[in-house]
Parts: C-alpha cells; structure tokens; sequence
C-alpha cells in the first residue's frame, strides 16, 4: 500500500519538506508521497477531517496550527506534552499521535559535531515559536545557564520561569540589554526573525572567539547578519538548515520507523535554496 504524508499550514507553498521527505523516499525506493496542504487559521477542525477522511499516515503542523493542533490528539508524547506545540502527527486508524520534534531538530547538529551543551552559558535571542523547544533542549543536556534576551520583557519572563520548572537556571533581559553580552556566553542561539530580511543582527559579537557557538535558526538565507559575523570572529557555526534537516529526520524516523537517509534528504534541501 502506498502510504501518503503532508505539511499542513498558512502559508504553506514556500515549505521545503516536499522537497526533503521525497528525496528520502527516492533513495529508499518507498512508495510514499509527501504534499504541501494549505489549512487557513480557523479551518483546521475540517482540515483535519479531511485528511483522516483520505487515510493519511502523517503530518507535519507549521504556522499558524502548532498550538491549536494540540487539542485534536488522541495521544501526545512527552516532548509535545512539555512544549504544548505539536509538528509532527501519526495516523493508526484515525487514531492521532503528536510530537514535537523541534527539540530533538535543534540539538541534531550538536550531537553530529560532537559539540558539548553541559555545563554551558547560553545566550537565546527570542522568546516565540521554537523557544519553549530549545529552552527544553538545553535543559535536558543540561547546560549551566540560560538568559534570555527578548523585545517583549514579559515573554521573556515567562519562558524564564518555564526553564526554572525544567532544572535550567534561567534570566530574563530586554533584547537591547545584550547587545554586548556575546562575550559573557558560550552559546549564542538566534530564535527571532531578524535575519530572514537580512536585517542587522540585535546583538554585537566582540569578545567572542573559535570556541564560542553561535547558531542561528533561520534559514533563508543561509548566511545571515549574525552567522556572516561570527564566521569573521572564526566562531563554531550552526546554520538553520542543520535544524531544519534534524526536525525532517526526525518526524521519517517516526513515519517509517527506519534511519532516515541524511545525505540525500540535506542534497534535497540545499538544492532547494
């Protein structure tokens, strides 16, 4: 039988998973596709029903559904349960599984550098969309510490005290305050925006060296303010796409339930910018 997946969201057409998961499907020789299915924000309750009414056997949520998504699970696991956001779904006769794997996504690239999170100061700029999943990454690895710097002081704050209930001591500051704090970090994490318009990196990176990590999760484009920057400063670089690529391999792992083809699935994605 063949087995058919999707991405659902608003917008939805730029999406690369397309692109990656049948590139995977290729290499494996699976008889499976993947399409792009556009849901608009209010719509999801039929959307849904939709695709259980075409027996498809998974999906990934993006924006604006990761939330809402939630209540229409009949089981969550426990990543998705912490995160309260959902991008990935299993379906066993109309029965809908979630997980996130935004966290497992975003800690890919540490675990393929053999880059130590331990004991680390992180510096997280943004406090939306991945935040909550990233904060859960660095808890679980255990990092030393988290400050994180945001526009709005409130959500910062909140992100804060939800590290603090995982085991990660965490500050909150204004964005503005970091502007020269890259020095006082080991770990340098961009979770706004900024940089998908190539706008100026918020923060200035003097002071850091070869040993700093500075990780940006945009990715369009490749090389943004900051990741330009930190190369100069000859800094550990971790690209978008490395996440991007980990939160792919991740949700076949969990279709499939066999390794995912790495380089075929990063060939397809890269070929895609």
């Amino acid at each position: 039988m063949a087995k058919s997946f999707a991405v659902i969201g608003d917008p939805i057409d730029h999406s690369l998973s397309p692109n990656i998961h049948s590139a995977a499907f290729r290499e494996l020789h699976l008889d499976a596709s993947y399409i792009a299915y556009r849901i608009p924000k209010g719509e999801l309750e039929e959307g849904i029903e939709g695709l259980k009414k075409i027996k498809i056997d998974g999906f990934n949520v993006t924006i604006p559904h990761k939330i809402d998504m939630m209540k229409y699970l009949d089981k969550t696991d426990e990543s998705c349960s912490l995160i309260g956001a959902v991008n990935t779904v299993t379906n066993k006769d109309g029965v809908l599984k979630g997980y996130n794997t935004d966290m497992d996504g975003f800690l890919d690239p540490f675990k393929k550098k053999n880059l130590t999170i331990t004991n680390k100061k992180v510096l997280l700029l943004g406090a939306g969309g991945a935040a909550r999943a990233i904060v859960a990454g660095f808890a679980k690895e255990k990092a030393k510490s988290i400050t994180i710097a945001n526009r709005t002081l409130e959500n910062a704050k909140k992100l804060a005290e939800f590290s603090e209930k995982i085991g990660l001591n965490a500050n909150a500051i204004d964005i503005v305050e970091a502007k020269n704090m890259a020095k006082d970090f080991d770990i340098i994490v961009n979770a706004t925006s900024l940089g998908l318009k190539n706008e100026p990196s918020p923060i200035q990176l003097e002071g850091i060296n070869e040993k700093t990590i500075v990780y940006d999760i945009v990715y369009m484009p490749i090389n943004t303010d900051l990741i330009k920057r930190a190369k100069e400063k000859n800094a550990i670089i971790i690209f978008g796409y490395e996440m991007l690529l980990g939160q792919a391999i991740r949700a076949f792992e969990i279709w499939h339930g066999i390794e995912a083809p790495y380089n075929a699935m990063k060939k397809a994605l890269l070929g895609g910018f």
